[in-house]
């Protein structure tokens, strides 16, 4: 399974470092071979080393492959559990940068920008991929390079390679084609012609070898050699601030880890309050010895930088699960990310706040979506509409923020209908206010009455409907509605009425 992985050279130019890692296990008896249906008939996929030894190579009818070799031993390939190994080699590379994206079916790419030297520079930190990658049961191959398309076209024909800027060309030229991965129709006529090696492509005009080949073999070569950039799609997106703590012994315990990312949650909120921010949503990222990585997000209401509201949040969300932490052989990596975050401004913390009396609505709001699932927890959250049934909309996980209007609004209800209900109302005049009404045949004579309030319809909604004359009406009991008349007399329609609310 090969990869590859990019880094970038003072922060701007992109340079390459590219790690490829070929997964495969010897067969302990026979020569393992796994195989895809491809037009019908069974062909070779995948090989174990000894196949390789034999002659046979991908591509290959099985049968073919067992008339020379009756001892063969082939299963079928399965793409999606290959898939799903593939993203866990990704999730364990995610130790050395938080920026890697898969390349293709089996290689991975890593962005490796100014962190070479936290493992001893571009040397050190390859060698420490290949065996501890090889070390979890894979055959695996890197290279580090000026760019992205570099990094790929070496990692499977010049594996070890460590390229210096302005060395692509050197380095390139005696490689064969099939390292650009084209087509194999190209490749194949690419061969025909002789062409057979990159610096024999290179000698060649760009003109007619674009004219020939098309685009897509010029592009290649042009990103092979760094002339043109190929940027990487990251699995996740980048952590605006990352700390970590790597462990000499690995730890099982979940009071351990609390306390680990309560030291990691004082550490970003430095740089947070560097930057005039406030955290929203958070990963904890903990790194198995075995290779397994498992993360634990978190979401706040409103931006915060206190570390021990941050650890605290993570208690509860751990708290939650109701079980201990599948540690396996134990964590010796642990990161807290900051996935998101708000401008957070200095305040004056009053007198009480100072003495503690009281926990912060949003604190205890972040509290029970950690503990409940952020489903259970929801607030109002305001929408651009004059219509008072799509004025607002739920907002899950955090509380919701109504917003104010921008002018005055006459009182709402508590409780709004989902939807309004006909109600069949009479008035002493036609546009006035109405006397009486029924409602879920009950018949509620007016007592007292407030209005009208007016609300246009949204000219830009095809479904704006008619004008809206809004009262609030108190009947003879002392309830109180909400009713509203969608039209007027004289229309091309009939006015209706509709209760849409309950007051307290």
């Amino acid at each position: 399974m090969p990869g590859s992985a990019h880094r970038a050279k003072g922060g701007a130019v992109p340079v390459g470092a590219g790690m490829g890692a070929g997964g495969g296990r010897q067969g302990e008896g026979r020569p393992l071979v796994l195989t895809e249906k491809i037009e019908g008939a069974l062909r070779l996929a995948a090989l174990c080393e000894e196949a390789e030894a034999l002659g046979l190579s991908c591509g290959l009818g099985l049968a073919e492959a067992r008339a020379r070799f009756p001892g063969l031993e082939a299963c079928e390939s399965d793409p999606a559990a290959e898939a799903r190994l593939l993203e866990g080699v990704a999730d364990w590379c995610e130790r050395f940068t938080p920026l890697v994206a898969l390349d293709g079916a089996d290689g991975l790419l890593l962005d490796i920008s100014g962190c070479a030297h936290l493992f001893g520079g571009e040397a050190a930190m390859m060698e420490a991929i290949v065996a501890q990658v090889g070390a979890q049961g894979f055959a695996v191959q890197a290279a580090v390079a000026g760019h992205a398309g570099t990094a790929r076209a070496l990692v499977r024909h010049a594996p070890g390679t460590r390229l210096q800027e302005g060395e692509e060309a050197r380095a390139l030229a005696p490689l064969p084609v099939c390292a650009l991965r084209l087509a194999p129709q190209a490749a194949a006529l690419l061969s025909r012609l002789g062409l057979r090696r990159l610096g024999e492509l290179m000698a060649l005009p760009r003109a007619g070898l674009t004219r020939r080949f098309g685009r897509a073999l010029a592009d290649g070569l042009d990103e092979a050699l760094g002339r043109r950039d190929r940027p990487i799609a990251p699995r996740r997106p980048a952590p605006l601030i990352i700390h970590e703590r790597r462990l000499f012994e690995p730890i099982a315990r979940q009071e351990d880890v609390l306390s680990i990312a309560g030291t990691l949650a004082e550490r970003i909120a430095g740089d947070l309050e560097k930057r005039g921010e406030g955290a929203r949503r958070l990963e904890l990222s903990l790194f198995r010895v075995d290779g397994a990585v498992e993360r634990v997000g978190v979401r706040l209401s409103a931006p915060s930088r206190e570390p021990a509201r941050l650890a605290r949040l993570f208690k509860e969300k751990l708290a939650a699960r109701g079980e201990e932490l599948d540690a396996g052989f134990g964590y010796d990596l642990v990161k807290l990310s900051v996935l998101a975050a708000d401008p957070l401004a200095e305040r004056q913390v009053s007198l009480e706040e100072a003495q503690g009396g009281g926990e912060a609505v949003e604190a205890l709001l972040d509290r029970l979506s950690a503990r409940l699932g952020e489903v259970c927890v929801f607030g109002l959250e305001g929408v651009g509409s004059h219509r008072p049934e799509r004025a607002q909309a739920l907002r899950f996980g955090a509380a919701g923020d109504a917003g104010a209007a921008p002018f005055a609004l006459s009182p709402r209800p508590l409780r709004l209908l989902a939807r309004p209900e006909p109600v069949i109302a009479t008035a002493e005049v036609p546009e006035g206010a109405p006397a009486q009404f029924r409602w879920r045949r009950a018949l509620h004579r007016v007592a007292r009455v407030e209005g009208p309030e007016r609300i246009a319809p949204e000219w830009w909604r095809e479904d704006a409907g008619a004008a809206r004359d809004y009262w609030r009406v108190e009947d003879e009991e002392g309830r109180r509605y909400w009713l509203f008349r969608e039209g007027h007399y004289g229309g091309e329609t009939a006015p209706a009425w509709y209760l849409h609310g309950l007051f307290a």
